[in-house]
Protein backbone atom coordinates (compact mmCIF):
# COMPACT_ATOMS: atom_id res chain seq x y z
CA UNK A 1 0.00 0.00 0.00
CA UNK A 2 2.78 2.36 0.91
CA UNK A 3 4.64 1.96 -2.71
CA UNK A 4 1.06 2.39 -4.26
CA UNK A 5 0.64 5.62 -2.68
CA UNK A 6 4.53 6.73 -3.32
CA UNK A 7 4.12 6.09 -7.33
CA UNK A 8 0.82 8.10 -7.47
CA UNK A 9 2.52 10.83 -5.97
CA UNK A 10 5.42 10.40 -8.57
CA UNK A 11 3.29 10.31 -11.18
CA UNK A 12 1.37 13.48 -10.08
CA UNK A 13 4.54 14.75 -9.64
CA UNK A 14 5.55 13.91 -13.24
CA UNK A 15 1.86 15.18 -14.54
CA UNK A 16 2.47 18.86 -12.77
CA UNK A 17 6.01 18.96 -13.83
CA UNK A 18 4.91 18.17 -17.78
CA UNK A 19 2.62 20.78 -17.74
CA UNK A 20 4.38 23.13 -16.66
CA UNK A 21 8.11 22.80 -18.50
CA UNK A 22 7.24 20.76 -21.47
CA UNK A 23 3.82 22.37 -22.46
CA UNK A 24 1.94 25.19 -24.16
CA UNK A 25 2.13 26.94 -20.49
CA UNK A 26 6.18 26.68 -21.14
CA UNK A 27 6.76 29.49 -22.95
CA UNK A 28 7.85 32.99 -22.36
CA UNK A 29 7.89 36.12 -24.73
CA UNK A 30 12.13 35.60 -23.93
CA UNK A 31 11.64 32.76 -26.54
CA UNK A 32 10.08 33.99 -29.58
CA UNK A 33 12.59 37.75 -29.05
CA UNK A 34 14.87 37.14 -31.98
CA UNK A 35 11.84 35.82 -34.40
CA UNK A 36 10.45 37.95 -37.09
CA UNK A 37 8.61 39.66 -38.60
CA UNK A 38 7.47 42.04 -35.56
CA UNK A 39 4.15 41.98 -33.94
CA UNK A 40 2.71 45.33 -34.16
CA UNK A 41 -0.51 45.47 -31.89
CA UNK A 42 -1.10 49.13 -33.84
CA UNK A 43 -0.85 47.47 -37.12
CA UNK A 44 -1.54 44.12 -36.96
CA UNK A 45 -5.20 44.40 -34.75
CA UNK A 46 -6.11 47.33 -36.97
CA UNK A 47 -9.05 47.64 -39.33
CA UNK A 48 -11.18 44.53 -40.51
CA UNK A 49 -9.75 40.94 -39.45
CA UNK A 50 -11.44 37.86 -40.42
CA UNK A 51 -11.16 35.16 -37.46
CA UNK A 52 -11.93 31.39 -38.07
CA UNK A 53 -11.14 28.90 -35.49
CA UNK A 54 -12.29 25.55 -33.74
CA UNK A 55 -12.57 25.20 -29.29
CA UNK A 56 -11.92 21.83 -27.73
CA UNK A 57 -13.48 20.65 -24.74
CA UNK A 58 -11.50 19.00 -21.81
CA UNK A 59 -11.20 15.54 -23.33
CA UNK A 60 -9.59 16.82 -26.44
CA UNK A 61 -12.91 16.65 -28.86
CA UNK A 62 -13.95 19.65 -30.66
CA UNK A 63 -16.96 21.46 -29.23
CA UNK A 64 -17.59 23.77 -31.25
CA UNK A 65 -16.15 26.01 -34.10
CA UNK A 66 -16.57 30.06 -34.94
CA UNK A 67 -16.43 33.07 -37.47
CA UNK A 68 -15.30 36.21 -36.06
CA UNK A 69 -15.49 39.54 -37.83
CA UNK A 70 -12.85 42.01 -35.92
CA UNK A 71 -12.87 45.66 -36.34
CA UNK A 72 -9.55 47.26 -34.59
CA UNK A 73 -9.21 51.14 -34.40
CA UNK A 74 -5.95 52.49 -32.61
CA UNK A 75 -5.64 56.30 -31.32
CA UNK A 76 -2.18 56.68 -30.77
CA UNK A 77 -1.46 53.59 -27.74
CA UNK A 78 -5.21 53.36 -26.98
CA UNK A 79 -7.38 50.83 -29.33
CA UNK A 80 -10.46 48.73 -29.48
CA UNK A 81 -11.16 45.40 -31.32
CA UNK A 82 -14.47 44.50 -31.57
CA UNK A 83 -15.57 41.05 -32.24
CA UNK A 84 -18.57 39.41 -33.25
CA UNK A 85 -18.90 35.73 -33.21
CA UNK A 86 -21.23 33.20 -34.88
CA UNK A 87 -20.72 29.82 -33.49
CA UNK A 88 -21.39 26.25 -35.43
CA UNK A 89 -24.42 25.65 -32.74
CA UNK A 90 -26.14 29.12 -34.04
CA UNK A 91 -24.79 31.37 -30.80
CA UNK A 92 -24.00 35.05 -31.40
CA UNK A 93 -21.41 36.75 -29.28
CA UNK A 94 -20.06 40.01 -29.39
CA UNK A 95 -17.29 41.57 -27.06
CA UNK A 96 -15.13 44.88 -27.11
CA UNK A 97 -11.82 44.78 -25.81
CA UNK A 98 -9.79 48.27 -24.68
CA UNK A 99 -6.16 47.82 -25.66
CA UNK A 100 -3.57 50.48 -24.05
CA UNK A 101 0.17 49.51 -25.41
CA UNK A 102 2.37 50.21 -21.99
CA UNK A 103 6.45 50.68 -21.95
CA UNK A 104 8.79 47.81 -22.76
CA UNK A 105 6.85 46.03 -25.03
CA UNK A 106 3.64 45.39 -22.64
CA UNK A 107 0.34 46.18 -23.29
CA UNK A 108 -2.82 45.67 -20.91
CA UNK A 109 -6.97 45.09 -22.12
CA UNK A 110 -10.04 44.82 -20.34
CA UNK A 111 -13.44 43.82 -21.64
CA UNK A 112 -16.94 43.10 -20.26
CA UNK A 113 -16.15 39.29 -19.14
CA UNK A 114 -12.83 39.31 -18.52
CA UNK A 115 -12.63 39.97 -14.72
CA UNK A 116 -9.70 42.90 -13.62
CA UNK A 117 -7.13 43.56 -16.57
CA UNK A 118 -5.56 41.15 -19.19
CA UNK A 119 -1.56 41.92 -19.01
CA UNK A 120 0.29 41.15 -22.29
CA UNK A 121 3.92 41.16 -23.94
CA UNK A 122 4.73 41.68 -27.74
CA UNK A 123 8.13 39.52 -28.44
CA UNK A 124 9.30 39.29 -31.47
CA UNK A 125 6.58 37.44 -34.03
CA UNK A 126 4.12 36.86 -30.46
CA UNK A 127 2.13 38.69 -28.47
CA UNK A 128 0.69 37.22 -25.58
CA UNK A 129 -2.30 37.54 -23.30
CA UNK A 130 -3.26 36.07 -19.53
CA UNK A 131 -6.64 37.13 -18.35
CA UNK A 132 -9.42 35.67 -15.71
CA UNK A 133 -12.45 35.29 -18.22
CA UNK A 134 -16.31 34.63 -17.56
CA UNK A 135 -18.45 32.29 -19.50
CA UNK A 136 -21.64 33.44 -20.11
CA UNK A 137 -24.56 32.01 -17.60
CA UNK A 138 -25.66 29.53 -20.89
CA UNK A 139 -22.40 28.19 -20.58
CA UNK A 140 -21.77 27.81 -16.66
CA UNK A 141 -21.16 31.08 -15.83
CA UNK A 142 -17.74 29.77 -14.45
CA UNK A 143 -14.59 32.23 -14.43
CA UNK A 144 -11.38 30.30 -16.02
CA UNK A 145 -7.98 31.45 -16.04
CA UNK A 146 -6.86 32.20 -20.12
CA UNK A 147 -3.58 32.53 -21.43
CA UNK A 148 -3.53 33.52 -25.20
CA UNK A 149 -0.74 33.29 -27.60
CA UNK A 150 -0.60 35.12 -31.13
CA UNK A 151 1.92 34.23 -33.08
CA UNK A 152 2.06 36.51 -36.78
CA UNK A 153 3.43 34.79 -39.76
CA UNK A 154 5.36 35.95 -42.67
CA UNK A 155 1.72 36.29 -44.62
CA UNK A 156 0.77 38.73 -41.88
CA UNK A 157 -1.62 35.97 -40.95
CA UNK A 158 -2.02 35.68 -37.10
CA UNK A 159 -2.17 32.02 -35.60
CA UNK A 160 -4.36 32.75 -32.55
CA UNK A 161 -3.87 29.46 -29.75
CA UNK A 162 -5.69 29.34 -26.58
CA UNK A 163 -5.79 27.36 -23.04
CA UNK A 164 -8.23 28.13 -20.46
CA UNK A 165 -7.79 26.08 -17.19
CA UNK A 166 -9.69 25.90 -14.25
CA UNK A 167 -8.34 24.67 -10.93
CA UNK A 168 -5.48 24.21 -12.93
CA UNK A 169 -7.06 21.69 -15.06
CA UNK A 170 -7.18 22.88 -19.21
CA UNK A 171 -11.14 22.54 -19.87
CA UNK A 172 -11.08 24.20 -23.16
CA UNK A 173 -8.30 25.09 -25.83
CA UNK A 174 -8.85 27.12 -28.82
CA UNK A 175 -7.16 27.65 -32.09
CA UNK A 176 -7.95 30.21 -34.56
CA UNK A 177 -6.63 32.40 -37.47
CA UNK A 178 -6.60 35.94 -37.73
CA UNK A 179 -6.28 37.77 -41.33
CA UNK A 180 -6.64 41.02 -42.87
CA UNK A 181 -9.87 41.11 -44.09
CA UNK A 182 -9.97 42.55 -47.83
CA UNK A 183 -13.46 41.64 -48.82
CA UNK A 184 -14.83 43.97 -45.91
CA UNK A 185 -16.21 41.90 -43.24
CA UNK A 186 -19.29 39.89 -44.63
CA UNK A 187 -19.59 36.61 -42.72
CA UNK A 188 -22.25 35.66 -45.16
CA UNK A 189 -20.39 34.12 -47.91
Amino acid sequence: MKILSVLLILILVAIFIKSIFFSFRAQSAHDYAETGPLFVLQEHLSGSILSEGVIYGPTGKVTNSFVAQMTGAWDGNTGTLTEKFRYSNGVEQNRKWFLTAGPNSTFTATADDIVGVARGVISGSTASLSYKITLPKDAGGYTLNATDWMYLTENGVIMNKSEMRMFGIKVAELVATMRPDTVGGDQEK
